[in-house]
């Protein structure tokens, strides 16, 4: 099938949210990236479908971002998206109407996908799965699109693959149709990057990674590709159980409530380490 192009995930803050923050007088430790990569010239990923996607990347100069991030361990282990942490000087996850800096970053170059640790803890992590839902099933979209809490529902489309920019690699995303927010509205998803997809059974799938707002298109890592990041890691030790959601109000309820006790939280990229700079919400680049 021919090829779509897509935006990408930024944060629209638009000064949504200044957060200071926490270290204004001692610089924080450096952030630590590690990169993570399966693939190799022998043992390509497979590519799952004809479907394919472009995921246009912006060409001006780096910016200050917000994206969405959520616990997968209760020692604060974090996911969120590659391209909202790429390319940071500080990455912050939002605390108490801070952002709190992370010490460690664990980004993959297979998926749209980064694990971070090393700043915040959690009293609750979500559960993932490996497994792609059947096409036509619900999926359940949580995060911050233009900064504000916004449950997405969208029905599976199917596996497809994603190529970033201009580059010739491509990764394994799924592919959504979306149906209906909480709160109604059609404005951009931008923000919701790095946020969790659910299928009905109660697991992550996957993380948002980009979006079409005319075609209403939502493209989510691959469950699998998530699943190999989070393994390599080392740093995922929990398994919560899923419960199956029973029906839309459910899932309103169980976000409502993960944004209540911090499990679902915005997530700051600040490309000036300066101490006392404030988050100043630019869209990331």
């Amino acid at each position: 099938m021919g090829r779509r192009r897509l935006g990408c995930l930024p944060a629209l803050l638009g000064f949504i949210l200044a957060l200071l923050w926490i270290s204004e007088v001692t610089k924080p430790t450096p952030l630590h990236v590690e990169i993570f990569d399966p693939r190799t010239p022998r043992r390509p990923m497979p590519q799952w479908s004809d479907e394919s996607f472009v995921i246009e990347e912006r060409t001006e100069a780096p910016a200050d971002s917000m994206g969405t991030t959520f616990a997968v361990d209760r020692n604060g282990a974090w996911l969120t998206a590659e391209h909202v942490t790429h390319g940071c000087a500080r990455v912050g996850i939002e605390q108490g109407g801070f952002a709190r800096p992370v010490s460690r970053l664990v980004e993959s170059r297979e998926a749209d996908a980064a694990l971070v640790r090393g700043g915040v803890a959690s009293d609750h992590a979500l559960p993932l799965s490996d497994q792609m839902p059947p096409p036509g099933s619900v999926g359940y979209h949580m995060g911050f699109p233009g900064g504000q809490p916004t449950l997405v529902i969208s029905e599976l489309i199917g596996a497809a693959r994603a190529r970033r920019g201009t580059g010739e690699e491509t990764q394994p995303v799924l592919a959504w149709a979306e149906h209906g927010r909480i709160p109604m509205g059609d404005g951009t998803l931008s923000g919701i990057s790095g946020g969790p997809v659910f299928a009905e059974d109660g697991h992550v799938v996957g993380v948002n990674s980009a979006a079409t707002d005319r075609r209403g298109r939502i493209l989510t890592t691959a469950p699998d590709a998530m699943m190999r990041l989070v393994i390599a890691s080392r740093a995922v030790g929990d398994r919560p159980v899923a419960y199956p959601f029973v029906d839309l109000a459910d899932a309103r309820a169980r976000f409502e409530s993960w944004l209540a006790q911090g499990v679902i939280r915005r997530i700051f990229c600040d490309v000036d380490d300066r101490p006392g700079q404030l988050t100043a919400g630019r869209p990331k680049r």
